[in-house]
Formats: C-alpha cells, structure tokens, sequence
C-alpha cells in the first residue's frame, strides 16, 4: 500500500521508515528541503511540492498529515483539496482538537474526501517500539487502511484501534495527554521530595531503577525518568520551566463542559502555567499582604 506522509519532522520521519520496514512505499512532502533529503535517505521518496505528491500517488490516494494543530492543518487541506479526487482519504495524524477534525471531514465529505483523525502516541520512540494509535472515522475507511495501523502499532493485533466515528481518534488521544500531565506531575513532585529529604541523603536514580521493577508505580514515563536521573542527578542547567502543546487546555475545558472533576488533571495543567512565572506579581503581593497584616519579612532582590 502507498501513501503520502505530509510533515517530515522527527516523528513523520520515523513514522515514514517504519512503514518502509513492513513493506509500504511512502512518498514524502515537507517545505524544508533538508527534510526531504533525510527521508531519502532511509529509503522513501520525496516530492517538492504536494501537486507532485499527489500527482505520484496510485488513486484512490492516502495522504497522512503529520503537521502543527490549528492553521497550518487548514492551510494544507486548502491546499490539496483541489487536487484530490473521489475515495481519496486525508489522514490528521497529529495533535488536533477534535472539534476542528469534526468540522474538516464535514466539509471534505461534501466533496467526497474521507477524513480519519488518528491520535499518536509513542513519541521519538514510534519508530522500534510502534506507535499507539487512537483512530476515529467510519468502519469501511478504518478498514481500508488497516495494513498502514497495523504497521505502525506495537503489533498488528494490539496497540492501536479504532475508537469511535470522526472526531474521537483527537478526543480519546487529547484525554490521554491530559492523564498523562497528572502522571508526570506526581513523578515530579515525589521525586522533589526525595531530594529535598538531605538527612537520608537518598539517591533518587538508584530509587527510580527499584521502582522499575515489580513496583505499582513502574511505567514508561518512570523508565524516562530513571534516564534522565542517571544522565543528570541534579537536573543541573535545565531551566524549571514546562510548556504545554494545548491537550491539557482541551481537556480540562472539557472536563468543565461536561461537568466531571478532573482535579488532578487540572491541577498539573496550572503547575506548568506557574512553572513559566520567573517574576511573579502574585508571589510578590502575596509576601506584601504577610508583611501587612502579620509583619513578616520580605525578602529583597
């Protein structure tokens, strides 16, 4: 089976060799010509520009996005509409609210366009490990495209599945990234106390490797964590400063939309807010108001 992987970034690069290693030809397309080199280089083809893309493609044609959320997903499906026909199937691979995947494969269907969201999981480590793929659309189309899932999952018969109609492969994947904030934040915060507990002088590496096995806690991000423990104990030169990609947003507004409390989830969304406040006012007015009603200290720059 061929198919076109728009987006030649890390992930997309990866994700175009492990298709070629289960046999599919992969024809790439991404603006940077460095990218498309490196993809030649594992042993896909390239085009320069997506008429050529398309234009190298069997009909009916498979076309994989692997690109930012929001406009530059607009941007390319603008883009291609034009040069896609009947039957042709446009596959959103990357982080998109699932709102805005509704609303691409309602206007894509009245040209006869199947859309199919497929949420990706696995990271820089996709391309040994398989990917876990939450994938929204219709069964046929699910179906049509089961040698490309099978592929890419872990293993052909688990790791990946389709999760629901349009909409739900983004939905169940950006409800994965937000468990996955809450995980993350209590590795943190149960490491931050084992540093900072200086009288058992605790190696918090050696406790990450013990934790990996047979503990309740062992878990992949905890294999990530014993990593970079034991590379930098002291996480010395990293700035405590933690970005957010948006699915932990979506998910707790939709925690809010639907009336169910998501506190964990919510509470490590607004510890990466705080994490970006190096000059906090409310800090500052905080230590103001202890010194105004209780004399306390303030501490001076």
């Amino acid at each position: 089976m061929d198919l076109g992987m728009i987006g030649l970034g890390r992930m997309g690069a990866n994700m175009t060799q492990r298709l070629l290693r289960g046999g599919h030809r992969v024809v790439g397309f991404d603006a940077k010509a460095e990218a498309r080199v490196d993809v030649e280089g594992r042993g896909a083809e390239s085009s320069a520009s997506l008429e050529s893309l398309v234009a190298n493609l069997h009909a009916p044609r498979t076309l994989w996005m692997m690109l930012p959320a929001g406009d530059p997903i607009d941007r390319t499906i603008a883009a291609l509409v034009p040069l896609l026909a009947t039957d042709d199937i446009l596959i959103d691979g990357g982080n998109s609210h699932y709102k805005d995947t509704q609303r691409r494969a309602r206007r894509l269907a009245e040209q006869g366009i199947h859309y199919v969201d497929a949420g990706t999981s696995g990271g820089i480590w996709g391309l040994d490990g398989g990917y876990s793929l939450m994938i929204g659309g219709s069964e046929a189309v699910v179906e049509r495209l089961r040698p490309i899932f099978a592929t890419l999952a872990p293993a052909r018969d688990r790791g990946w599945g389709r999760v629901g109609p349009v909409g739900a492969g983004h939905f169940t994947k950006m409800i994965h990234n937000g468990i996955e904030y809450g995980l993350m934040q209590a590795y943190a915060e149960g490491f931050s106390l084992l540093q900072h507990k200086r009288e058992f002088d605790l190696d918090v590496h050696q406790i990450a490797e013990i934790w990996r096995s047979g503990s309740v806690v062992r878990s992949w991000l905890l294999d990530l964590t014993a990593n970079a423990l034991e590379q930098n104990p002291t996480l010395e030169g990293i700035a405590p400063f933690v970005a957010d990609s948006g699915e932990g947003r979506w998910t707790v507004a939709e925690a809010m939309a639907l009336d169910v409390p998501a506190p964990v989830i919510t509470l490590a969304l607004l510890a990466r807010l705080r994490s970006r406040d190096a000059d906090s006012f409310a800090d500052r007015l905080l230590a103001t108001l202890r010194k105004e009603f209780g004399g306390h200290v303030i501490k001076t720059e």
